[in-house]
């Protein structure tokens, strides 16, 4: 069961301030809150200084909600509860399916209505906002950010936007996480949303660079694919202590695939959250061969299946990786046959020259998960009918359905995938902020599935 975020408290509102009045700004909010008064219900609030973390958020969709006013809290790339309230909020207001993700229609919608908007040349009236803005109690009891709440930092987020460059925009403001054991003082996050174009964002590199803490540890949350060649990433990517990533929202999973590992083998430390989505599928894998009696039996499987959610095919193409180097195989063909199903073929050699084949297929779901491409199920067995190998893993929400239909299903160990409340991003993603440096298996598994993608024809 999920662990409930403690509230926020909102100690500064965004507050437009100039490029060069952004340190001032943030010394001014501290000095009003430093100092607790015994007559006064108010704690006193310090800034936290834990870490910087810069996140470039090329999504606009909360930047529209908070324009529309159904959003109050800070623009930080998060999908939290705060976030999902604000678009159920959205999508009641437009007469939307309420499933508080930021799907198609709903992104039409609020660029439909922000467009009218800004024709109008006015903010709507007091009566329209006050319906339309969001209550952080409303929906979500008072649950706060999951980032925000469990890694009091300072947040930089990077909001790309279309038309002319017009320079870089800036807003601060700072929020506290309330924390039951101790309400004498409050340790807050504190925001710095820059808007603005690329070009405008990567010209200002410099200074972006410049408001990150000292020495204190710093992350780079990338939610777009990693581009060298973008002046402003390899700058942040520099100075980083990790870049973490999501290929989940990847556009041409291979491809930026590819991009990832060539990162790695150049040094940068990188961290992808969709990686650490399939450690269940990995762990129940392993352990499914631990007796001592099945371990002989793991050198006897020569035919693997894997289905996922069609759309996006990173997480079967790791797992590939992560399960064809630990077991030494060599890939030898990589063919994409296409169709309903999406079908990738992908055969490998062992060490002893035994034959592997593998199959890859994106199922056509009706009722898309939160995350794109989630596997779905997967199949390790053998063309020898006496080896004792055969398991299937299937995701509890989903099913084994194909696997069974293949046949065999009797003499198969089958175990369910039990979806958890820590795959979500904003969980993975604090998670993640509590470590740096190299992940070893990431990068050899990734380089197998490299050398995989080498191979397409």
């Amino acid at each position: 069961m999920a662990t409930q975020s403690p509230p926020l408290v909102s100690i500064q509102p965004p507050k437009d301030v100039s490029l060069s009045e952004i340190e001032a700004e943030l010394r001014q909010i501290w000095r009003s809150y430093g100092s607790s008064d015994d007559n006064s219900d108010i704690p006193s609030a310090i800034r936290a200084s834990t870490f910087s973390l810069i996140v470039y958020e090329p999504e606009e969709t909360q930047q529209l909600l908070a324009a529309l006013g159904f959003y109050s809290g800070p623009v930080d790339g998060i999908v939290g509860p705060r976030m999902v309230s604000a678009l159920k909020a959205a999508q009641k207001a437009y007469g939307l399916p309420r499933t508080g993700y930021a799907d198609a229609s709903t992104k039409a919608k609020l660029h439909e209505e922000y467009t009218e908007k800004m024709k109008s040349g006015a903010t709507a009236n007091t009566a329209r906002d006050e319906r339309l803005q969001y209550s952080p109690d409303l929906e979500s009891s008072g649950i706060a950010d999951a980032i925000a709440a469990a890694n009091p930092c300072r947040i930089i987020a990077l909001c790309p936007t279309a038309g002319e460059d017009e320079g870089v925009t800036v807003q601060v403001s700072a929020s506290c996480p309330i924390q039951k054991h101790s309400q004498s003082t409050l340790i807050c996050c504190e925001y710095i949303t820059l808007r603005g174009t690329a070009a405008a964002l990567e010209r200002n590199a410099g200074m972006i660079s410049e408001l990150v803490i000292g020495e204190l540890p710093k992350f780079i949350w990338w939610k777009a694919t990693p581009d060298v060649d973008y002046g402003l990433f390899k700058r942040l990517a520099d100075l980083s202590n990790s870049v973490i990533i999501d290929s989940s929202t990847f556009n041409t999973a291979e491809v930026d695939l590819m991009r990832v590992h060539t990162l790695l083998e150049q040094g940068m430390p990188m961290a992808d959250i969709n990686w650490r989505r399939i450690a269940a599928w990995q762990e129940l894998s392993a352990a499914a061969f631990d007796p001592p009696e099945r371990r002989e039996a793991l050198k006897e499987v020569d035919r693997v299946t894997i289905d996922y959610e069609k759309g996006n095919e990173a997480q079967a193409l790791m797992y590939l990786g992560w399960l064809a180097s630990r077991l030494q195989w060599h890939p030898t063909s990589y063919e994409k046959e296409g169709g309903d199903y999406d079908i990738r073929r992908i055969k490998f050699t062992t060490p002893d020259q035994r034959s592997i084949e593998a199959e890859l297929a994106g199922i056509p779901i009706a009722d898309v998960g939160e995350v794109p491409g989630d596997l779905i199920s997967l199949r390790l067995g053998s063309t020898n009918n006496d080896a004792d190998c055969c398991t299937v893993l299937c995701s509890e929400t989903t099913g084994c359905m194909r696997m069974e239909a293949g046949g065999g299903a009797q003499s198969c160990r089958i175990q369910q995938v039990t979806p958890l409340f820590d795959q979500k991003t904003e969980f993975l993603l604090s998670q993640q902020l509590q470590r740096w440096g190299s992940d070893v298996l990431y990068k050899e598994s990734l380089a197998l599935t490299a050398q995989i993608l080498e191979l397409a024809s």
